[in-house]
Order: C-alpha cells, then sequence, then structure tokens
C-alpha cells in the first residue's frame, strides 16, 4: 500500500461532500507531475485530503478503490476515492511544518502540486499528529 495527499479547495469539494457522495472521481488534475502521481495509485493506496486554502490543513483518510483511468482525451487521469474517516485531529500546514521529521515531506518541497506521495515514515508522523496512532 502507498501514502497519498490530495490536495482541494474546500469550497469547491471538500472532505463533507467526499463524505456526502460516498466517493468520487479524481478528475481535472491538469499537472503532469501531479497526474504522474496519479497514474501510480493502486486500489487499497490510503490517501490524506487536504484542505488548501484558507484552512491548509489534513482532515480525512480516503481510501483509492480505482486506479488511473483516462480522463479526457489529451494522456489526463483519474482514479476514483472514498472516504474512510476523519482525522481525530486536523493536521495544519503550520504543524507538519514545525515538525522536523516532515521537513522532506514532498507537498513542503513542491507546495503547488495537487497530488502528491507520502511516505510510510511521513505517514506514521502524520497519524501521530492526527492524534490517529
Amino acid at each position: 500500500m502507498a501514502y497519498w495527499l490530495l490536495k482541494t479547495e474546500p469550497g469547491s469539494y471538500g472532505w463533507p461532500d467526499l463524505v456526502r457522495d460516498g466517493g468520487t472521481e479524481w478528475d481535472g488534475v491538469r499537472n503532469a507531475a501531479a497526474a504522474g502521481h496519479l497514474k501510480r495509485m493502486t486500489a487499497g493506496d490510503r490517501a490524506l485530503i487536504y484542505h488548501s486554502g484558507k484552512e491548509k490543513a489534513a482532515v480525512g483518510i480516503a481510501a483509492v478503490t480505482r486506479a488511473a483511468r483516462a480522463d479526457g482525451d489529451e494522456g489526463w487521469v483519474s482514479v476514483r476515492v472514498e472516504p474512510v474517516a476523519p482525522l481525530a485531529r486536523a493536521v495544519t500546514l503550520a504543524a507538519i511544518r514545525a515538525e522536523g521529521d516532515l521537513a522532506g515531506m514532498a507537498m513542503l518541497r513542491q507546495s503547488r502540486l495537487s497530488v502528491s506521495p507520502v511516505s510510510d515514515a511521513e505517514w506514521r508522523v502524520l497519524m501521530t499528529l492526527a492524534g490517529e496512532a
């Protein structure tokens, strides 16, 4: 199982929407690097849903339930994700930046990417910060 971080603007589609819908097609990603990450996802992977904009915090855990498929006709892809659980505590960007063990996180190095990988070690630290471990 691999781990990921999916950024979304909560005013457009946030964690409450994902829970209400029971899942969604994670589509509309139009950045080559982010799309490359989508292509690497497999069913069973886990993803943190991260609210960008004013909130700037990871708020829930989703499961990838279907690997990448075509999203349009220009080589872009989408995956299906479904909610697993809200985090016991949101993990803010400030908390992520303050945690030395997360200094190498892809989301910090490439902050504009909407889809980024999370290592096993980073996931464990994030789950501790979220009160999940």
